[in-house]
């Protein structure tokens, strides 16, 4: 074996240190970060400055809402600290709080500055100026000027779905002979068929009018056929009379679903309606754009870390209604504007995401799916710009596929995780058949060749029926494709024995998020999910039937039901507050680690305001007795590999300034059968015919319980969707109250046929089949993990200077780093790695 070794290495690893140097030395043993935040849920300090991460070159510069104190703002960039230079840019007023250069940025350092402007012209002083370092390997995407968007679209003939008249011609043509065309028909003639002449409510319908004027429009669209045209202008005769409220419209979701059925039978029908009839809906629109605009983006959208409903429907849809009328009313223009720039500076993930993965989770992509196809794709064609060329549509057909792979329950994160369907959205399939067609995505189209049910979608039907079809088809993953992925910025890692061979698959998901919980995501830092054949072995426990109900605050969303940790029975915060990190990652084809740092996870109560008001309408108190308060954790560290093919090893350090109970959880749907003596544990699933048993290692001694209940059983009158409300299995290892404690488990999953090996177990060096471990368990003692295969020498060490590699000696850089001797890409390789910092986009010091 050849070991591709040592100052090579080193070097590598100090200069990844160093890109990331936002805290100067690195704290390699970090325990409680400076950091209030990672990142803001509602923006309070300017961005960016020094100490703040830059994801993207350029950098959108932005700016709290509470700043500005007038109509709008002037923003001014410059590589000279007195604004000097001739390079200066120098933004015209504008009434939000965002300003996209449009242009790479040169390395180096930049100063900026904001002021106000008022509607009269007043200039209000400048800000301080604030200063930021562009370094050569932050990711360059840049895009146009509005200008150049206006410039295409004052010349298209259609606005909604400019970007595939290039090829209408050509799909009609061929509509008869294309796979989805009977399909077409029939959706089509479900609009036909709708009659809303006798409703005296009729804009109660509005959403389910938007689903059959998608079907209408396509059908209309391809074969010209008048009878599909007329119908949609029969829906909305229907809909003008029939008054609209405030109240309707506060809901964003049928507002968003209101103005797209105006917008898209307005053009698509203009010369059937009478004048009176298109002044109706573009009032009716400029009303809809007006609710929300300046209440609900401007000033806030770009200075909230995800608005969920606002992103995944309600700005596609507005930008849609301004698409239609921004030549004719100013308002609809600036909403354009707006929404491109909007999209520029925080889309299509945040802006702080590079990753391909949803943070707010993976059943909650589907939710955002046709956005985050639709506008890139229109302003790709309106500015001559490939949108899809941002890092993040690089990574997304492979996080799909991670996240939720083929025949497989989602192994991923947040609300929705548990449904027990092998078969995600149906929208999700199509999302991954436009990625294979338009960007060639591997993952994507692999995904395609065995989930095809993206033919039943109506919503990207008229994508599909006109854009050329991909070139080939592929049916394997690609060669180099690792056993384990880092998805870095959203703090995941994701491990697997063997994608391509799916239905056999052992998965390994683990959650330590910078973004911290609380909206669609639950409590779960330095949580793991374990599936085999497509199903849990451990996961995540409950039931996603309301937000806010009892159950859900108690059960679902709080950290007890996640394979994570309790710190005298309190769990993590509904907070971005409560956040961690994966602060390393390695992987080879034996092995595959990562470590998590949920050091700052417990910090107290919750301190959004929605969650405050969700518990008191609820009448849940954050008390002790139900999981919520103060903790004095300092430390909570957990090392996780997946020991290729079938075993998982975990190995946590935890610290606190004063004497706690340590509660180890771990989550089943079948029952455990408990060896209280040995901390074995057993699961048994006769479905798909495989055992797991799992051991716990610690010197200090623990009760290990389990139990089928939830402390607020789910409501059964609300399982509306046809959920199975099954009990799960809830096993809780409760350490001895200490300052400190390790914990060292052992999982093996072994289909029926193989037996798990038995492990061995002398002081501190455990032996289960080729493997070796070695793992300090005296708190007392610096942590120290080795772990070695007997056969082909792959090895792990973490806490020692010095380690046997082969018949080498290796000298880290230091004894805290974790280091990784595997085959990687078919060479055998040491590979060197501690802490990388995290990348804040908010304070740099705790407020």
């Amino acid at each position: 074996m050849n070991i591709i070794n040592s100052l090579f290495s080193k070097r590598l690893c100090v200069c990844l240190l160093l890109s990331f140097g936002v805290f100067g030395a690195v704290n390699i043993m970090a325990q409680k970060q400076s950091l209030s935040t990672v990142h803001e849920n509602e923006r309070r300090t300017p961005y960016p400055q020094i100490g703040q991460t830059l994801y993207i070159n350029p950098a959108p510069l932005l700016v709290p809402k509470n700043r500005k104190q007038a109509d709008c703002l002037q923003f001014e960039l410059s590589q000279q600290k007195d604004f000097s230079g001739e390079g200066n840019m120098l933004s015209r007023p504008v009434p939000w709080c965002m300003f996209n250069p449009h242009q790479k940025l040169s390395a180096g350092k930049w100063y900026w500055r904001f002021r106000s402007v008022s509607s009269s012209g007043e200039n209000f002083p400048w800000s301080e100026t604030m200063e930021f370092v562009m370094t050569d390997d932050v990711p360059t995407f840049v895009t146009p000027t509005f200008d150049v968007l206006l410039k295409k679209l004052s010349g298209e003939t259609s606005r909604l779905n400019c970007f595939l008249d290039d090829k209408l011609g050509e799909a009609r043509q061929k509509m008869y002979t294309h796979p989805e065309y009977n399909r077409m028909i029939t959706s089509g003639r479900e609009g036909l068929a709708a009659n809303y002449s006798t409703d005296t409510l009729v804009s109660n319908h509005a959403t389910a009018m938007v689903d059959l004027c998608e079907k209408l429009h396509t059908a209309y669209v391809l074969t010209q056929r008048d009878v599909y045209a007329n119908k949609m202008v029969q829906l909305i005769r229907w809909m003008l009379p029939s008054r609209v409220t405030d109240r309707q419209l506060s809901n964003d979701f049928y507002a968003g679903d209101l103005a797209y059925l105006l917008a898209c039978s307005y053009e698509t029908c203009y010369d059937r309606f009478t004048p009176q009839e298109r002044n109706q809906m573009e009032q009716l629109m400029l009303r809809i754009i007006g609710h929300y605009y300046k209440s609900h983006f401007a000033g806030s959208m770009e200075n909230h870390i995800f608005n969920n409903h606002l992103w995944q429907f309600t700005l596609r849809r507005l930008t849609q209604a301004s698409l239609v009328l921004y030549d004719k009313y100013p308002e609809a223009h600036e909403f354009l504007e707006y929404a491109y720039e909007l999209w520029t500076a925080r889309a299509p993930a945040t802006g702080f995401n590079r990753d391909g993965i949803w943070i707010n989770g993976t059943c909650y992509f589907s939710a955002n799916a046709i956005t985050l196809y639709y506008l890139p794709a229109l302003f790709s064609h309106l500015t001559g710009t490939d949108f899809f060329q941002h890092p993040w549509y690089k990574g997304v057909g492979k996080a799909m596929v991670y996240s939720w792979p083929p025949h497989s329950i989602s192994v991923g994160w947040g609300d929705g995780h548990e449904q027990m369907n092998d078969k995600p959205l149906i929208i999700r399939s199509a999302f991954a058949e436009f990625l294979h067609r338009e960007l060639g995505d591997p993952y994507a189209a692999w995904f395609t060749g065995i989930d095809q049910r993206y033919l039943m979608d109506d919503e990207m039907r008229l994508y599909r029926m006109v854009r050329p079809e991909a070139k080939e088809k592929i049916t394997t993953l690609p060669a180099n494709e690792p056993k384990a992925t880092w998805f870095r910025d959203c703090g995941e890692m994701i491990a697997n024995s063997n994608m391509a061979d799916y239905q056999n698959n052992l998965c390994l998901s683990f959650r330590s998020s910078p973004f911290g919980s609380g909206s669609h995501t639950q409590s779960t830092q330095n949580a793991f999910n374990l599936h085999f054949r497509g199903v849990p072995v451990y996961g995540s426990t409950g039931y996603y039937m309301n937000f806010t109900d009892p159950h859900n605050l108690l059960d679902y969303r709080h950290t007890r039901g996640h394979n994570t940790l309790l710190v005298d029975g309190i769990g993590q915060p509904f907070s971005i507050k409560a956040y961690g990190d994966i602060v390393r990652m390695l992987g080879g084809e034996n092995i595959s680690y990562c470590l998590g740092d949920a050091s700052n996870a417990y910090c107290g109560l919750n301190d959004y305001p929605m969650w405050i008001r969700n518990f008191a309408n609820q009448g849940v108190e954050e008390s002790r007795e139900n999981g919520f308060g103060e903790t004095p954790l300092t430390l909570y560290r957990r090392h996780i590999f997946l020991l290729h093919p079938d075993k998982v090893v975990i190995y946590d350090e935890m610290e606190a300034k004063s004497s706690v109970r340590w509660d180890w959880l771990l989550h089943s749907p079948v029952p455990f059968a408990i060896d209280k003596d040995t901390k074995l544990l057993t699961t048994r699933n006769e479905a798909k015919q495989f055992t797991s048993v799992a051991q716990l290692f610690s010197n200090q001694a623990c009760d290990i319980t389990q139990t089928d209940q939830f402390v607020v059983a789910p409501d059964i009158t609300k399982a509306v969707r046809g959920e199975k409300l099954a009990n799960q299995w809830h096993l809780t290892a409760s350490f001895a109250s200490s300052k400190r404690n390790r914990i060292l488990t052992i999982i093996q999953v072994q289909p029926d046929g193989i037996k798990a090996a038995d492990i061995s177990h002398e002081g501190n060096r455990l032996q289960c089949g080729d493997w070796v471990i070695e793992a300090e368990l005296n708190a007392k003692n610096p942590a120290k993990l080795f772990i070695e295969n007997r056969v082909n020498k792959a090895t792990f060490s973490y806490g020692t200077k010095k380690v046997s590699v082969g018949d080498h000696e290796y000298s880290l850089s230091a004894k805290e780093a974790s280091l990784l001797y595997d085959c990687v890409n078919g060479q055998w390789k040491v590979q060197e790695m501690t802490d990388i910092p995290v990348q804040p986009t908010g304070a740099i010091s705790k407020q």
